[in-house]
């Protein structure tokens, strides 16, 4: 899922987007709830008409958002409790006002609110996290399934709601909070807290045990997720549904993903390389555009050099996603994987 968290796709029209091949964006509910407001989306008929977008969305609760206050944040058994980023006001957020708040979004799948931790994090505070997320989750899918009595008319009659599984890296308290987040019962789950610092080679183990242990007629997400590489590698251990701002964020900053690896556009060798970013893309930046002015706009600063490269990222990921998912049509996703890796190195090209 290309990251759209305040509505909008940095550096891209939604149109754009949609041509990409994204079947469904990310929308952030804490963002959103601070600006515009939830309660305005709601009354311009939720997220889908106010952004112009008419295939699915997903939004997060804001919880990775509200702990990443830190010193602004106080969490208590009830609520978190935070200052906003934009003018210091101060807001709370419980389980309930989440859902609640995305309810009004309209969104097609919406997250429950949980308690994430920063990597490293003991194995205490880590169960202290996950079994308070347990809880929420559970405050989550009582006030989900009380609409409409609860005041709230939801802008999106037929959204669904997705469990968060915690634990931090330790795999007893992975499987502790698989058991107790599907006995409450939701529409799909996810795998929180990961791709946080961890080591890759720990993240894998800890996403193929704790998907395995999920069940596999329900979607399975994992969040804030990843390279390229990962995205194969998850698929491998059983995921089905990613977001990461890694493409459009790289992309703005130069960093660019082909089917040979990294390319940073910033380097000099590149200044008078006529060849398209990717000879294998069927993007618009790659048809029709060369290295050397790709180069251009990145150094001068113009806008079109931050919507060109967004667009080709986004189509490597979304075609990576593509070809992965005809790999496992045909039968032949085994090979598909050790091709891919060996032609797409986390090193870069330079």
């Amino acid at each position: 899922m290309p990251v759209g968290t305040q509505g909008s796709v940095k550096a891209v029209l939604n149109r754009d987007v949609a041509d990409a091949g994204a079947e469904i964006i990310l929308g952030n509910t804490y963002h959103l709830y601070l600006r515009p407001g939830d309660d305005l989306i709601a009354r311009r008929g939720g997220l889908h008409r106010f952004i112009g977008w008419d295939r699915p969305l997903l939004t997060d609760s804001g919880g990775f958002q509200v702990f990443s206050l830190a010193a602004r944040c106080v969490i208590t058994e009830d609520a978190a409790e935070f200052q906003s980023h934009l003018d210091g006001s101060r807001h709370r957020f419980t389980p309930e006002h989440t859902v609640d708040v995305q309810a009004r979004l309209g969104s097609d799948v919406a997250m429950v609110f949980d308690q994430c931790l920063s990597y490293p994090a003991t194995h205490d505070a880590a169960a202290d996290a996950m079994q308070r997320s347990v809880r929420w989750a559970a405050r989550c899918r009582q006030r989900f399934e009380s609409f409409p009595s609860a005041g709230v008319t939801p802008t999106n009659p037929g959204q669904a709601q997705f469990g968060i599984i915690q634990g931090g890296v330790f795999d007893d308290l992975r499987q502790e909070s698989v058991a107790a987040t599907v006995a409450i019962g939701f529409e799909g789950y996810a795998i929180g807290g990961l791709s946080v610092g961890e080591p890759t080679a720990q993240m894998y183990d800890i996403v193929g045990r704790t998907a395995s242990a999920l069940p596999a007629d329900q979607p399975r997400y994992l969040m804030g997720a990843g390279t390229p590489e990962d995205l194969v590698e998850c698929v491998a251990r059983g995921i089905d549904l990613f977001d990461c701002v890694m493409p459009t964020r790289n992309a703005r900053n130069g960093q660019l993903f082909t089917s040979q690896g990294r390319i940073n556009i910033r380097n000099a060798k590149y200044a008078e390389d006529d060849q398209p970013l990717d000879p294998a893309c069927r993007c618009y930046t790659c048809a029709s555009h060369s290295r050397a002015y790709l180069r251009h706009l990145h150094l001068a600063g113009e806008m079109a050099g931050a919507a060109l490269n967004t667009l080709h990222n986004l189509t490597f990921y979304l075609d990576t996603m593509r070809r992965i998912r005809e790999a496992i049509r045909f039968g032949n996703f085994d090979t598909f994987r050790q091709e891919f890796l060996r032609s797409v190195s986390r090193l870069s090209l330079d």
